[in-house]
């Protein structure tokens, strides 16, 4: 379901306003209380989560080898050459549109595995593994604009609301 751009969401990066309802420690439980605040039919649109005290975090995966970069080089250049032997078939005069699809997958996958081992080989043992980054903040706010603020803290200081973070007074 398409949603439609709000009229109060900024074009350009502006500092959040409104008064904070509740703190979490987590994004789902920040997301939970919202959800809470639409399931009791609240206009949420007067609602932002905003993160604070934000952190880069990269999680290594593994370690990077010489044969783990020819796979993904071939995994890569395979893929690459599909597209390309798709398109020629797409263009050929003859009947036989299925033949230049075979040889572009493996003429992709052999200059994917050329290239990447290449390109491997010239960081010199620089940043051997593999990785994830992802920005995470220590404390999610929900804000609320002033008008509303004590509707959304009555809502979420219910018996009925779900495990929630502090709620401040």
């Amino acid at each position: 379901m398409a949603m439609s751009r709000s009229a109060r969401t900024p074009r350009v990066p502006t500092p959040p306003r409104g008064e904070q309802i509740a703190a979490y420690a987590t994004y789902l439980e920040a997301q939970k209380a919202v959800d809470h605040l639409s399931d009791k039919e609240f206009a949420v649109q007067h609602v932002t989560i905003v993160g604070t005290d934000l952190r880069m975090v990269e999680r290594v995966t593994g370690r990077l080898t010489y044969s783990r970069v020819a796979l993904a080089g071939l995994a890569t250049g395979a893929w690459f050459g599909l597209f390309v032997g798709l398109l020629l078939s797409l263009f050929a005069a003859d009947g036989g549109a299925v033949l230049p699809i075979f040889p572009a997958v493996g003429i992709g996958a052999a200059f994917g595995i050329l290239f990447s081992v290449i390109s491997y080989s010239l960081t010199g043992g620089k940043r051997d593994f593999t990785s994830s980054s992802q920005i995470v903040a220590s404390t999610y706010a929900v804000l609320c604009e002033p008008e509303h603020a004590h509707q959304a803290r009555a809502l979420l200081t219910e018996p009925d609301a779900p495990g929630l973070g502090r709620v401040p007074d």
